[in-house]
């Protein structure tokens, strides 16, 4: 009887339910992916870069898959810590298209790097085009476009729950 007592307690009841709010507060603002509603996405930039291989990239090119863009920089302290789960998330998804995007830097640095960190499918910016382009503040920033070449969503900023993220949107994306 003591049991339920000690539990029915109101501050008791109050304190659990203010600590699940900040949970889901904090759950929505830091881990959960942020979308553009369906009627406000806007058309990616028309890019065209080359891949490390020497191959064109154009995200034109991209359109019926959902794509993530992965802007990092080599000197990037949180990028380093974020490129292996993505790259991990790319290998297990291979139904989208994840492209890490080197931004401004020279094509021998960027090609040290990728080896190092063991990167694949990696496109080079050097002149940093991109930041015009996609309104980038920081890295990394993570840009999701559609299956209609639509800018979906941008995560700028380290995430360690990016895996999950990319999953809900390739999930969510490809259903559209």
């Amino acid at each position: 009887m003591s049991f339920l007592r000690r539990f029915a307690n109101p501050r008791l009841i109050f304190d659990a339910l203010a600590i699940a709010l900040v949970i889901f507060i904090a759950y929505r603002l830091l881990v959960a992916p942020r979308f553009l509603p369906e009627n406000t996405a806007y058309p990616a930039p028309a890019v065209h870069f080359q891949t490390l291989s020497g191959a064109p990239f154009s995200l034109e090119r991209q359109r019926g898959r959902v794509v993530f863009l992965e802007f990092y920089a080599t000197w990037c302290t949180p990028c380093r810590i974020s490129l292996p789960l993505v790259e991990s998330f790319a290998r297990s998804h291979p139904q989208v298209r994840v492209v890490p995007v080197d931004v401004g830097e020279p094509r021998e640095l960027a090609a040290a790097f990728a080896r190092q960190n063991a990167l694949v499918n990696v496109v080079i910016d050097p002149r940093a085009l991109s930041r015009g382009f996609f309104q980038l503040d920081g890295f990394p920033t993570m840009v999701v476009i559609d299956a209609r070449g639509r800018i979906r969503a941008t995560w700028q900023g380290l995430n360690p729950a990016i895996q999950l993220n990319m999953a809900h949107a390739a999930k969510a994306l490809a259903l559209l």
